[in-house]
């Protein structure tokens, strides 16, 4: 009885029924007012995320994975950052996670995507595969984030311009289309073989050995490598529609022209079959070929101006083979003739026998060409024109006798010579004779080499040295000229330097200087001879 009055006690009595509603409606409202942001006394998973903008994002808004809410945005702030190549503001939102949401990549990538059409979003987390995680508290970089194309921004790029253009779009497909429904009709129809041809071309095409991806790599380099000559293109193109134009004139002739096309297909596939060998090893020639071709444009003139100076000459080359088949024919025949092997073992005998003199004129001939000087003056000398040929021309200087020490005088005091204000050529006795006057410019026995192998080549130079220049001449014989005086070594006084007066004489063994018109430019016989560098030089 007790407690049944008391039950009945509690709900009779009115003020504390109202309390218990009022509390509960009370509790009931706080709780739907902070359900966005997160119910009060569960644990969460606190993480912020870099965005370029915000995106009309508000606290509050949800934040799912895999189309499932984990979370709300706490807070939205701003901050700066190296952003498309500038620092830039950017927006960070505070997102609170349920602990099952615990824990992320840290690659995990944010994308800010629209709830409605209205205008109200969340924000999408993609989780990352990467080994480190995010802890309460970590930033999701702003690298990870994407930027949201926003419904506005789509609707814009239906301006004013793009939606007429799109009208007269479909007013032209219309038009196209109208009226043309059988015509529609027997294309699907066609569709069917269409498509059965078409299945093995594709299968062909999608195969990994077509290497379809390369034939389009390809042709995009053809396009640049043949994009600087587009103006001649061009005109190729105008150049073959009047091609075209022509053939279509006959349109029997192009017709039996496509006829043959199938024919001459199947045979192409089969020469294909055959010609796939070589296109490989053509392709592995053209590889190899690479590092010549890319040499060319540098070669090519070099190359131009060689075939220019050689075509004259290979045409000239018949001639020469026609000569130097003589040649080898005559060379046969001396072969063959039983009196050339005498004559090479007289040759033989020859050089045996003339080595040594070939060895004591080898610096003449080698250091001062003194053959071919020799041969020269031969010619010279001999080159008199007469009447019936050539004669050797000799002019024996003995004639005149008015000049002092003249050439063939006996007892002659000096050397023949004139004084240094005469010039000896063309010099004369005067009338009524005329006689020629002579200078003496010989330098007797002028060696070849010096002991030391230099080249010094003192004979036969053309012209003269200026002089006076002797040497000292001893004389056995005492001479009236000179009063008797004997030098220490017994014999009379000799010559001197200061005996040829201010002449033009030159008498000297060894004048101080070398070389000459007939030096060849080897300045010693080791260049010339490689035992004398073996053995050390030694004199001939």
């Amino acid at each position: 009885m007790t407690r049944g009055r008391g039950a009945a006690s509690l709900v009779a009595s009115p003020v504390l029924v109202g309390a218990v509603t009022v509390l509960i409606v009370i509790v009931s409202v706080f709780l739907a007012y902070n359900a966005n942001q997160g119910l009060p006394f569960v644990p969460t998973y606190n993480i912020k995320a870099q965005l370029p903008g915000g995106a009309n994002l508000v606290p509050g808004n949800e934040v799912r994975i895999g189309g499932f809410r984990v979370g709300v945005i706490d807070t939205i702030g701003t901050s700066e950052a190296f952003f498309n190549g500038r620092n830039r503001a950017i927006a960070v939102v505070r997102m609170k996670l349920d602990k099952v949401a615990q824990p992320l990549p840290v690659d995990t990538s944010v994308l800010v995507r629209p709830r409605s059409a209205l205008g109200l979003k969340y924000i999408q987390l993609t989780p990352g595969h990467s080994r480190h995680v995010l802890r309460p508290g970590d930033t999701i970089a702003l690298k990870n984030a994407t930027a949201p194309v926003e419904f506005d921004d789509f609707l814009n790029t239906f301006d004013q311009q793009t939606r007429k253009n799109s009208q007269d779009a479909l007013t032209g497909f219309g038009d196209a289309f109208a009226g043309r429904g059988p015509d529609l009709n027997v294309a699907i129809q066609s569709f069917a073989p269409f498509f059965r041809y078409l299945a093995p071309v594709m299968s062909n095409l999608s195969n990994p050995a077509t290497k379809l991806d390369q034939f389009f790599l390809q042709i995009g380099r053809a396009s640049a490598q043949v994009a600087p000559v587009a103006a001649v293109q061009a005109q190729l193109f105008a150049d073959m529609a009047d091609t075209f134009q022509a053939i279509g004139q006959n349109p029997a002739a192009l017709e039996a022209t496509i006829a043959k096309g199938p024919p001459t297909e199947d045979a192409a596939i089969q020469s294909f079959r055959v010609q796939r060998p070589f296109l490989v090893d053509f392709t592995d020639l053209s590889n190899r070929l690479r590092p010549a071709i890319d040499v060319l444009p540098d070669a090519l003139p070099k190359l131009n101006a060689a075939l220019a100076v050689g075509q004259p000459v290979v045409a000239a080359s018949p001639t020469l083979n026609i000569n130097t088949a003589k040649l080898f024919s005559a060379l046969d025949t001396l072969a063959r003739d039983p009196n050339t092997l005498l004559g090479l073992k007289d040759l033989n005998t020859l050089v045996r026998v003339s080595s040594p003199l070939f060895t004591y004129l080898n610096p003449f001939v080698s250091v001062c060409n003194y053959a071919t000087y020799f041969l020269n003056g031969l010619g010279s000398h001999i080159s008199e024109s007469v009447t019936n040929g050539t004669a050797e021309r000799t002019l024996v200087k003995t004639g005149q006798n008015r000049q002092d020490n003249r050439w063939g005088d006996f007892g002659a005091d000096r050397p023949a010579d004139l004084p240094s204000n005469v010039n000896p050529i063309n010099a004369n006795t005067g009338p009524p004779d005329n006689e020629p006057l002579y200078v003496l410019h010989g330098q007797p026995y002028g060696p070849a080499i010096d002991a030391q192998g230099n080249a010094d080549c003192l004979a036969g130079q053309y012209g003269y040295p200026a002089g006076p220049l002797a040497d000292s001449i001893p004389y056995p014989f005492p001479y009236p000229a000179y009063n008797g005086t004997r030098d220490p070594d017994g014999t009379y006084n000799t010559w001197s330097r200061a005996h040829a007066g201010g002449s033009h004489l030159v008498v000297a063994n060894d004048p101080p200087f070398d070389f000459g018109p007939t030096f060849t430019g080897l300045a010693n016989l080791r260049d010339i001879d490689p035992k004398l560098r073996a053995d050390g030089f030694k004199v001939p």
